[in-house]
């Protein structure tokens, strides 16, 4: 949910310098934007020094843009409330980028093959802030089925993508997003401890791709696998899912070449 526009004061290890300072070089717009862009790119929560740092601000300049950014939307505090994280307002706008369009179009082409394919619903989903977004996804024409709209979030602690998500993250990052989970018991089978899902993530790194035996919704199975971008980051998975009754977690398994060849042909729609 959008925070209020009220921002609390700056913590005084932050103070604000006089407003005398004045920034070195470029637009408010455009410093604006590389701020978003570097909290984006860091994808964890930056304190007001660690920014202004960053980008060669004053620490003054560097608090005014993050006030207006807060006010908009476009950036959050953090738990803490010294650290900023990208706001719902930023998350929007990439939801709106990756998801619209004649790119949009072709992405959904190949996850409607891939559906053909496996006869099974397949999803393509990202990483949205400590949850598994919903991008885009192709039911298989059974009456038997689990119906996620796009721009639905599910938890990454119990679902195949999610789990895909934080196993591919470097390690601390991965440790810091595992300790502030609310590993909430979905099933008989959800991983609820930090240790049991650390040790699930080392396996998924090693293996490739990301299984869910029935963790998140009793009785339905899924499989996922990293979707990259051209200098082999990952930005996205695709997964397919469904019931036990019709696919086993072994037959869910034997999809996994599809999948994987899928994804390949993602890389140059994202």
């Amino acid at each position: 949910m959008p925070r209020s526009a009220r921002v609390p004061a700056a913590p005084a290890s932050d103070a604000v310098p006089a407003a005398s300072e004045e920034p070195s070089s470029g637009s408010s717009a455009e410093r604006s934007l590389r701020l978003l862009a570097l909290l984006a790119n860091q994808g964890r929560a930056l304190t007001l020094a660690d920014l202004a740092a960053q980008l060669g601000l004053p620490k003054g300049t560097a608090h005014r843009i993050c006030t207006q950014l807060t006010a908009t939307g476009f950036l959050a505090r953090d738990v803490d409330e010294r650290s900023f994280v990208v706001g719902p307002a930023l998350r929007q706008l990439a939801f709106d980028t990756l998801n619209h369009g004649t790119v949009r179009g072709l992405r959904h082409e190949v996850l409607a093959a891939l559906v053909r394919e496996v006869g099974e619903t397949c999803n393509l989903t990202t990483l949205d802030g400590a949850q598994v977004l919903y991008l885009d996804r192709v039911e298989a024409q059974w009456p038997l089925r689990l119906t996620l709209d796009v721009g639905s979030h599910v938890p990454l602690h119990c679902t195949a993508s999610g789990k895909l998500f934080l196993a591919l993250m470097p390690g601390k990052a991965r440790d810091a997003v595992i300790d502030r989970l609310p590993l909430e018991r979905m099933t008989a089978n959800t991983l609820v401890t930090a240790e049991a899902l650390r040790a699930e993530c080392d396996e998924i790194a090693r293996r490739g791709h990301s299984r869910d035996r029935e963790e998140f919704i009793a009785g339905l199975v899924a499989v996922a696998v990293p979707v990259r971008d051209a200098a082999g980051a990952v930005r996205a998975a695709l997964a397919v899912h469904a019931p036990t009754a019709r696919m086993s977690m072994d037959d869910a398994e034997r999809r996994i070449g599809a999948l994987q060849a899928a994804a390949g042909r993602m890389t140059g729609l994202l």
